[in-house]
């Protein structure tokens, strides 16, 4: 079972209840899951990830594209329910990302911690980043990536953003040593619950539901 479907197992039998507005959960607090290369191929060949999709969702992220109808036409729909425009969300922040990734590139200094912040507060947003920190540090000439979520989807949106967080560091030109995600909270929601220990049982074809 690879680190990701560990989590999703752990989720599941020692996970605590709660009720939100979106719904039930089951949840964990302060969860930390670092992968190496290797874990990371792992979970990519052992979990569908919709890759396509989610590289054309980075592409129009770091490009500043907030009409949803330009998401759409690539094939991505999960943002319909924002309406026309992604205000205060992923691209907001992720169009900054392009001019780092060039700073890194550039200076590649082992001493500097590089970081994107995500989700300014007291703004108003129809979808503000579960991700809010994404930080590149270089050790002995290999990247450390390290994450903070304050919020996450086990079923959708953590493994989206294991596979944009890989995408990201594939465009930095150092070997990658580490990948490392600090989960304030990470949740299944009631409805997938059944879906996830399919998934565990050995099913490739689950489908969750979006929870919104």
């Amino acid at each position: 079972m690879n680190k990701y479907h560990q989590l999703l197992h752990r989720i599941l039998l020692e996970g605590k209840n709660q009720t939100n507005k979106k719904g039930n959960i089951r949840y964990l607090l302060n969860e930390l899951l670092s992968l190496t290369p290797a874990d990371l191929l792992e979970i990519f060949e052992g979990h569908g990830i919709a890759r396509k999709k989610l590289r054309s969702e980075l592409r129009l992220f770091m490009q500043g594209e907030r009409n949803v109808d330009k998401y759409r036409d690539a094939g991505i729909h999960w943002w319909d329910y924002c309406g026309s425009i992604l205000v205060n969300s992923y691209p907001t922040y992720f169009e900054k990302l392009p001019p780092l990734i060039d700073k890194i590139n550039l200076e590649k200094r082992n001493s500097k911690n590089y970081v994107l912040f995500l989700g300014s507060t007291n703004v108003e947003s129809n979808q503000a980043p579960c991700l809010s920190l994404v930080q590149f540090q270089i050790d002995d000439g290999e990247l450390v990536i390290s994450a903070y979520q304050r919020s996450s989807d086990a079923n959708l949106g953590l493994p989206a953003d294991i596979y944009h967080l890989y995408l990201i560091a594939r465009q930095i030109n150092l070997p990658l040593k580490s990948i490392t995600i600090h989960l304030a909270n990470v949740h299944i929601y009631n409805n997938n619950i059944d879906h996830t220990r399919s998934l565990l049982d050995g099913n490739e074809d689950v489908k969750f539901e979006l929870n919104v």
